[in-house]
């Protein structure tokens, strides 16, 4: 959540919009201004002034180097832009929202399940042998399923002689391994060809084979696009980060002996009026109809208007629950885990692991 920080760090109140800028259109240009027109009309009915309607205007659509399918995300306050940020899939709908709070869940869902990998590209066209003339071209990329998909990470290229790939992917395999290293990757993703895959593959550090996922289909590398996308998204939909999944795990062993952690969304709050809360969980994005009331500090949100009074704050606000959570979970540095009611059933569908218990924590 550490990506949202910047967009706490000013006052309310936020104009968020969420737009389709996908370019795979006819006439994209003129499509993404209607688009926009319509929620211009909508933030100046919710109360927004020009100044901020013409910095929101000046970023919409510049996003013009990003190729495909995809949308962006953009907060802007008292005349100032504060975020602007691709989204990797289209939102389902365009959506412009003046609050006292940035509307920042459907970003932060659009990042999950944030599963770090590595891809790799095999190019060779030629005999399944050594023994002949050509070369072989690797591209690998590491990224962060699916931000990356619009934010693709740096590329290594190499080209070797066919001559010369046996022993050039042993140590091309270790360049590999650093580099998975690096990006705490889940899994390596391998496309290309078939017996020039098998040498590189046979020939790399076991902790690195063991992840190594191999995949068919297309593999172009001029995209502009993550690499391998299309297999990507095959291999990781549904699936969980490692480390969420470690959360996860860690929240099933804490509950089954009643250790610290909350199950419901009233010991949830509770624990992150304390700043206890070390990730949350949830089943699902919580919708509309949750409201939370909320102070000028992350920690101050309550389920009701007269427990924030009671601990003094003044002038309690009615919020969207999702954007107070938010601001709670980023204000305190706390985690966001989404896990399918298939792997863990919560209470109100949510919970939370706590960093710590004392005798004021709810049971």
């Amino acid at each position: 959540m550490a990506f949202l920080e910047p967009l706490y760090a000013e006052p309310g109140p936020f104009a968020s919009v969420y737009l389709d800028t996908s370019r795979n259109v006819e006439h994209p240009d003129r499509a993404i201004a209607l688009r926009w027109h319509r929620l211009r009309e909508s933030l100046s009915r919710q109360g927004s002034d020009r100044a901020l309607l013409n910095v929101l205007e000046e970023v919409v659509g510049a996003d013009t180097d990003v190729p495909g399918p995809h949308g962006q995300a953009i907060f802007a306050a008292h005349g100032t832009l504060v975020m602007d940020g691709e989204l990797p899939r289209p939102p389902k709908h365009d959506s412009a929202r003046y609050s006292t709070l940035p509307d920042a869940m459907p970003l932060v869902t659009q990042h999950v399940p944030e599963i770090p990998y590595m891809a790799v590209v095999v190019h060779y066209g030629g005999l399944p042998t050594a023994e002949t003339h050509g070369w072989v071209t690797v591209e690998a990329e590491t990224g962060t399923w699916p931000a990356s998909t619009v934010t693709p990470g740096e590329r290594l290229h190499r080209r070797v002689a066919v001559a010369t790939w046996h022993r050039a992917s042993l140590r091309l395999g270790h360049q590999l391994d650093e580099r998975a290293r690096r990006a705490h990757a889940d899994a390596v993703v391998v496309g290309g060809d078939e017996w020039a895959c098998n040498v590189l593959i046979r020939r790399l550090p076991h902790t690195l084979r063991d992840k190594v996922v191999r995949v068919g289909g297309r593999t172009p590398t001029d995209t502009g696009r993550a690499l391998l996308e299309p297999q990507l998204d095959g291999v990781f939909r549904d699936h969980m980060a490692a480390h969420d999944r470690e959360l996860v795990d860690i929240f099933i062993g804490r509950r089954a002996l009643d250790g610290p952690v909350t199950d419901g969304l009233a010991a949830t709050v509770s624990a992150l009026q304390r700043g206890q809360v070390a990730a949350l969980l949830l089943n699902r994005p919580p919708g509309p109809s949750l409201r939370l009331w909320t102070g000028s500090q992350p920690t101050e949100l309550a389920l009701t208007e007269a427990e924030l009074v009671s601990f003094g704050v003044r002038a309690p606000r009615e919020e969207r629950g999702d954007e107070a959570l938010v601001r709670a979970l980023v204000g305190t540095g706390a985690e966001l885990v989404v896990v399918p009611e298939s792997e863990l059933r919560l209470y109100e569908g949510v919970g939370a692991l706590l960093r710590y218990t004392d005798p004021g924590t709810p049971s």
